[in-house]
């Protein structure tokens, strides 16, 4: 059994597409009267698409990236100043 801490790489020019598909659903969700943080964190959590409205392809936008993706988009943009 491995007990070494695995190292996860991630690719810098997903984590810019991440940004920018974030920023986009963020705005669509708004646009459509939602709060946007807790759909966003619904879609993370459940992994269901119907969280995110399809108002200018939000929808369609957030399932290019992986929600794991998303998440340590979210996490590296709140620690980034450590």
């Amino acid at each position: 059994m491995y007990s070494g801490t695995m190292k996860f790489d991630f690719n810098k020019d997903k984590s810019d597409q991440a940004r920018e598909i974030m920023f986009n659903v963020y705005e669509a969700l708004q646009q459509k009267g939602y709060n946007p943080i807790s759909q966003i964190v619904g879609y993370i959590m459940s992994g269901d698409p119907t969280y995110i409205t399809s108002h200018n392809n939000a929808r369609s936008l957030i399932r290019k990236i992986e929600r794991d993706e998303l998440l340590e988009e979210l996490v590296r943009f709140y620690l980034k100043d450590k």
